[in-house]
């Protein structure tokens, strides 16, 4: 096997234990790592391969480590292994073993249903593009329910998406001041109701993109009260 066959077919048994951390839930929740290893069939004449996919994987941040009670380590899924993962699969490079089990089709078939390709409209202003700054609540509203349900549906969040990927989103469109009373003024209008709790990583970056007020504290996820 050549240099460049062996790099494709290392891509490919990434691409597959990235899409199964998707499919066992790993982007909303830690996932054991034993049950990655039974669901991705590592082997002794495979172990090699799989545990340099993992490392790789992990030193890239595609995958985030925790140890959870008993010790026992747990993996999740990023932001960054989820568009990695993406990009992969519409590579067009993607290609199946002789041999798959069941899931692995299936999930595919699972993400072409549930993870559409979105494309942005931006507005352009000469050789510029940007997309139009925010400047009402009511358009605000509008934009941020429309977010929160692509999130909640492409990423299946179980109706509590978490804040931090809310804002980044919007991005400039909106002043963080603006983002933090706007989102505050749709829990007053029972839109939203904001929640506790805690992220996956707590990563601080994450943390100090949702939200902390002075009554309730560090609020992390947002839970859609009407349809």
């Amino acid at each position: 096997m050549g240099s460049e066959q062996r790099l494709l077919q290392a891509t490919h048994f990434k691409t597959r234990l990235l899409l199964a951390l998707w499919d066992l839930g790993g982007l909303e929740n830690p996932v054991p790592k034993g049950k990655l290893n039974d669901r991705m069939g590592r082997k002794k004449e495979n172990a090699g391969e799989y545990d340099k996919a993992y490392q790789h994987l992990r030193q890239n941040e595609a995958i985030a480590i925790v140890v959870g009670k008993r010790k026992i380590e747990q993996i999740s899924l990023t932001d960054q292994g989820f568009d990695l993962l993406g990009q992969s699969l519409r590579s067009g490079e993607f290609r199946f073993d002789k041999n798959v089990g069941a899931w692995l089709p299936n999930t595919l078939v699972r993400w072409i249903c549930q993870v559409p390709v979105v494309i942005a409209k931006p507005i352009t202003s000469g050789d510029a593009v940007k997309l139009e700054v925010i400047s009402s609540y009511d358009e605000f509203k509008s934009v941020a329910l429309e977010i929160y349900d692509s999130l909640n549906q492409n990423y299946n969040l179980s109706d509590l998406v978490p804040i931090y990927r809310i804002r980044r989103e919007i991005g400039d469109r909106v002043s963080r001041k603006n983002f933090n009373s706007w989102l505050l003024k749709m829990q007053a209008d029972d839109i939203l109701q904001l929640q506790g709790g805690s992220l996956p990583d707590n990563d601080p970056a994450k943390l100090e993109d949702s939200i902390t007020t002075e009554v309730s504290g560090l609020r992390c996820y947002a839970k859609r009260l009407i349809s």
